[in-house]
């Protein structure tokens, strides 16, 4: 009987009425498979992305961009299969046979993100027990490489000129699928990434030996930034990270080098979004430091302290430093224009905070929202 080349798969598929999404079992970094082990180790199921994303309002030709953006937060990833491997009823570019697919928590965020609150239901009561025994699974990688299907049936060759069908074949008559590779767990799959990432780390560090060896470096500064890095990764792993280190990096960094205009500034951005989330996660406990407030100056609501007493007292520093610094008003030489722009200041934080205090900024609020 002679060997052939072409292995056509049919992807099991879950049938919830209107929607179906295909699927496979992700056994090890190179191994895949259509059932689950009849022994019951564990393997991680991905959802075919074409399927997830099938009768929403996103169009197909915009689903890669969306299948990126899930796959950098470790719900998707791109799986690229062996080129001996064909999907029946599915139109796969045969220069890369590649697809998309999502970990469970990925199948769950886009259903509540884009679904009709029926198929939610139904995504709910279908993947709920998948959902649970997946809940330690590690984030995807971006990627995966697949060469090795386990658990296949007795092999089939294919015949020219027939019909396509669901058979098994092997180019090379390898018999490594008859190995119980469903025994792989998925610790042993996160220690293999684990070592990846140390080998790619071990590069790194044995490159940036051999530059700082061969170059003579006359930038003192950049010197002792590398320096200052170094020692706080070495606290990073040994766990004795404190928040001064963490800062001393972070402005380190941001002084290294001239980081463009405040208009198109991705950094800027980036530190903005960062603080926003801070300080709106905040408000909770802004909120009941003002009622406390308000509660023990019941009888003199008219007569409250200055600006900058109730700023100091009602809100985080780092909002007031924040504005100071914005409002170029940080300085010693601006004393006399921070006395009389305090109210300024103290205003902004009660609008951001959502939380009036003031006289002014009750009747403001009440102007603004009125028109």
């Amino acid at each position: 009987m002679s060997n052939c080349s072409t292995i056509h798969l049919t992807l099991p598929q879950w049938d919830g009425g209107s929607r179906k999404i295909r699927y496979v079992y992700l056994v090890n970094l190179t191994s895949f498979s259509l059932t689950q082990s009849s022994n019951k180790s564990p393997v991680v199921p991905l959802y075919l992305g074409a399927d997830v994303f099938s009768n929403t309002d996103i169009r197909t030709e915009n689903h890669p961009r969306y299948h990126a953006k899930f796959a950098k937060k470790g719900f998707a990833t791109k799986v690229h299969f062996s080129s001996a491997f064909r999907f029946n009823g599915l139109k796969v570019h045969t220069s890369n046979n590649s697809l998309w697919f999502y970990s469970i928590q990925g199948l769950f965020r886009v259903a509540f993100e884009m679904y009709s609150k029926e198929e939610q239901l139904a995504v709910l009561e279908n993947f709920q027990d998948v959902w649970k025994s997946q809940i330690n699974d590690s984030p995807l990688k971006m990627s995966y490489s697949l060469n090795i299907q386990l658990g296949l049936p007795q092999p089939q060759c294919c015949h020219g000129g027939r019909e396509s069908v669901d058979v098994h074949c092997s180019d090379t008559g390898d018999t490594s699928a008859d190995h119980d590779y469903c025994s792989f767990p998925k610790q042993r799959l996160q220690a293999e990434q684990n070592q990846q990432v140390i080998s790619t780390l071990r590069q790194k560090l044995h490159s940036l030996d051999k530059k700082l060896s061969s170059e003579t470096h006359s930038d003192t500064d950049q010197l002792e930034t590398i320096l200052m890095l170094l020692g706080n990764i070495d606290r990073y792993v040994n766990g004795k990270l404190e928040e001064k280190d963490v800062t001393e990096t972070v402005l380190a960094l941001l002084k290294a080098q001239d980081w463009g205009c405040a208009y198109s500034s991705s950094l800027l951005c980036g530190i903005g979004r960062w603080l926003g989330q801070q300080f709106h996660a905040a408000n909770i406990s802004i909120s009941q430091r003002v009622e406390g407030f308000k509660v023990q100056h019941i009888e003199r609501i008219s007569d409250l302290p200055p600006a900058e007493e109730l700023a100091t007292e009602l809100f985080p520093v780092a909002m007031q430093t924040l504005l100071l610094h914005w409002m170029g008003l940080s300085d010693e030489s601006t004393v006399e224009r921070r006395h009389s722009e305090y109210p300024i200041l103290l205003l902004i934080l009660e609008f951001a905070n959502h939380n009036l205090i003031t006289g002014v900024a009750h009747v403001l609020y009440s102007s603004l929202i009125c028109k």
